[in-house]
C-alpha cells in the first residue's frame, strides 16, 4: 500500500511559517516514504473561514513550490458524510444532546467553585471536563429545543464509549512514527477528555469527527501535524475504533515559535507568508530557514 500523507489547513487566516513547516515536512516525508501527500481544506467553521483566505492558501503553497493531486476535498461540501457518521454513533447509544453554551458552562463552574468545591477537572485543552457541570438532555428534550429554533450540540458519552471498546479486550492504542521510520506504541488516554462535542450547534459536526472520517475516506496512512494536536489523538483513536475505521500512524512535530517563545498563530497575528514574500524573501529562503533541503526549481 502506498503511504498517503495530508496537509489540512483551515482557511480562517493567512498561512504563516508554522503552516509552511508542516506542509514542507509532509511533502518531504511523503517523498522519503515513496508516498503521496494530499491537500485538504478544513473549512467547516463557516463563521471564520473565508474564500479569500482559501485562495491565498493555494497561492502560498504554490509559491513554496508544492503541488498536490486534484480535486481538493473541502469539508464544507461533505457535511452529509459527517451527519451519517454521527447517526451511527447515536444509533449505538453513545451520544447525548447538550444545550449549554460555553457561557453556561463557565457560569456553572464559577458557582461550584464559589461554593468552596474542589477544582473541577479540565481536558488537555484547558476546558472544563464533562459530564457533571450541566444537565444532559434527552432526545425528546433536544427536539423541543430545536423546534423553538434553539440548536443543540451533541456530545460523546465517554463512559459508554470506553465501555463499548473495552468489551473486545483490545487496548486503545495508536502508533507513533519518526522521520527515520521508527515505530512505537502509545496508549490513548481518551478518558481525560470527558464528554467531547462531536457536533457543534452551528455546524452539525466538529474537528474531531470530520478529521477522523476524512482521513479514512482519503486512505491517509500517516498523519503529520503539530504537537499541539497530539493529545487530540486520544479522541481520534477512540472514534476510529467505534466507527470501524483504520488508525493512521502519527508524527507530532515541534511548533515554530516567535522571538518570545510563543507558537505562531493566526489569532496572534503572526507574520504571514505573503508578508514575508512581499518583504523580499524567496521560497528558497523559507525552505532554508525551516531546515529543509534547497527548494527545487
Amino acid at each position: 500500500m502506498q503511504p498517503v500523507f495530508r496537509f489540512a489547513p483551515s482557511p480562517n487566516g493567512y498561512l504563516h511559517l508554522g503552516h509552511a513547516y508542516s506542509a514542507l515536512l509532509n511533502n518531504s516525508l511523503a517523498m522519503a516514504f515513496n508516498g503521496i501527500w494530499l491537500l485538504r481544506i478544513e473549512d467547516i467553521d463557516t463563521t471564520r473561514c473565508r474564500p479569500a483566505f482559501e485562495q491565498a492558501l493555494y497561492e502560498d503553497l504554490a509559491w513554496l513550490g508544492l503541488t498536490w493531486p486534484a480535486p481538493v476535498l473541502r469539508q464544507s461540501r461533505e457535511l452529509g458524510v459527517y451527519r451519517a457518521a454521527l447517526a451511527r454513533l447515536d444509533a449505538m447509544g453513545l451520544l447525548y444532546p447538550c444545550a449549554a453554551s460555553r457561557q453556561d458552562i463557565a457560569a456553572a463552574l464559577a458557582r461550584r467553585e464559589a461554593g468552596g468545591a474542589a477544582s473541577w477537572p479540565r481536558d488537555p485543552d484547558g476546558a472544563p471536563r464533562h459530564p457533571g457541570l450541566v444537565d444532559k438532555l434527552s432526545h425528546t428534550e433536544a427536539e423541543a429545543f430545536t423546534s423553538r429554533g434553539e440548536p443543540v450540540a451533541w456530545r460523546l458519552d465517554m463512559g459508554k464509549a470506553l465501555a463499548t471498546i473495552a468489551a473486545n479486550d483490545s487496548p486503545l492504542v495508536w502508533t507513533r512514527f519518526t522521520a527515520e521510520g521508527e515505530l512505537s506504541t502509545v496508549v490513548a488516554q481518551a478518558a481525560r477528555w470527558g464528554d467531547v462535542v462531536l457536533a457543534r450547534k452551528d455546524i452539525g459536526t466538529s474537528y474531531h469527527l470530520s478529521v477522523v472520517v476524512d482521513d479514512a475516506r482519503q486512505g491517509v496512512t500517516h498523519v503529520v501535524r503539530g504537537k499541539d494536536l497530539e493529545a487530540a489523538t486520544d479522541v481520534h483513536c477512540l472514534l476510529q475504533r467505534l466507527l470501524g475505521l483504520p488508525t493512521p500512524a502519527y508524527l507530532h512535530h515541534d511548533l515554530i515559535q516567535d522571538s518570545g517563545g510563543e507558537k505562531l498563530a493566526k489569532s496572534r497575528g503572526s507574520t504571514a507568508l505573503r508578508e514575508l514574500r512581499a518583504g523580499g524573501l524567496t521560497a528558497a529562503d523559507i525552505w532554508e530557514r525551516l531546515g529543509f533541503a534547497p527548494c527545487p526549481d
